[in-house]
Order: structure tokens, then C-alpha cells, then sequence
């Protein structure tokens, strides 16, 4: 078995990870900043809620439904943001999305963790979305808060 092979059995094993135990699945209690997204294309819906104060993401967790991939992106997303200052939860959902189009990005001082196993879903254009749906939700949301 090639390397290349090994790194995509060890991706989908951290994807399918995320999927069937995901982290932040659930409700936030009180004032939160709500965000609902959905992909027609495939089906995937999430609510995307966060606690923003002092201009970091102090908590962050999702609910809905949709493919393994949408999901542990979900999963993976909130996992990366809690605690970020909202600047750094945008900038680091461009290098999410630049790694989606297949780009070179800079990670810059970034330590992307379980997010790296998302990288082969640029090889599929089609799941392009289901992966990114959950950043967008974060980055719609964040934007529309400092508005």
C-alpha cells in the first residue's frame, strides 16, 4: 500500500470519526448568535450556533442533518473556532475555503488538526459544498453580527 493510499484510509478515518461522534452537536443555552444554512444539492441542513463575547467565539455548536461530510466539517469547524477571536475564525475559514478550491493556502500560525483530513474533498467538486456549508454558516453569521 502506497503512502497515498495509508493518508486517505487515515482521512476517512478521522472524517467518519467526526460523523459518528461529533463534537459540539447540541444547543446553546441563552443569547446566541444563530445561523440556519442549508445545501439543496444534497440535502444537508445545520444550525450553527455561537457565543461571541469579547470578540472571541467563546462557544460553538450545531445541530441538523446531512452527509458525513457536511457533518464532521461541522464537527471539525466548531471544534477549531471556540476560543478564536472572531478575525481569526474568518481568516482561518479562507484557508479552509482556499484548501477546498485546491489552492496552496498559508496556513500562517494556523494548526489545522482534524480539519487537514478534509483536504481530499477538493478532488470532488460536488461535495465542495457539503464540506464548507458549516463555514459559511460561521462566516455569515460573524459578519452579520459586527454589521
Amino acid at each position: 500500500m502506497s503512502l497515498g493510499n495509508n493518508l486517505d484510509t487515515l482521512y476517512r478515518q478521522v472524517i467518519m470519526d467526526h460523523y459518528k461522534n461529533p463534537r459540539n452537536r447540541g444547543e446553546l443555552d441563552g443569547d446566541t448568535l444563530t445561523v440556519n444554512m442549508n445545501n439543496p444539492t444534497c440535502g444537508d441542513r445545520i444550525q450553527l450556533q455561537m457565543k461571541v463575547e469579547d470578540g472571541k467565539i467563546a462557544d460553538a455548536k450545531f445541530t441538523g442533518e446531512g452527509c458525513s461530510i457536511s457533518l464532521s466539517s461541522a464537527s471539525m469547524m466548531t471544534q477549531a473556532v471556540k476560543g478564536l477571536p472572531v478575525d481569526d475564525a474568518l481568516k482561518l475559514s479562507g484557508i479552509f475555503s482556499d484548501i477546498m478550491l485546491g489552492k496552496d493556502a498559508d496556513y500562517g500560525d494556523f494548526d489545522l488538526g482534524d480539519i487537514e483530513a478534509l483536504q481530499g474533498v477538493a478532488k470532488f467538486p460536488a461535495r465542495i459544498k457539503c464540506a464548507t456549508l458549516a463555514w459559511k454558516a460561521m462566516e455569515k453569521g460573524l459578519k452579520e453580527e459586527n454589521e
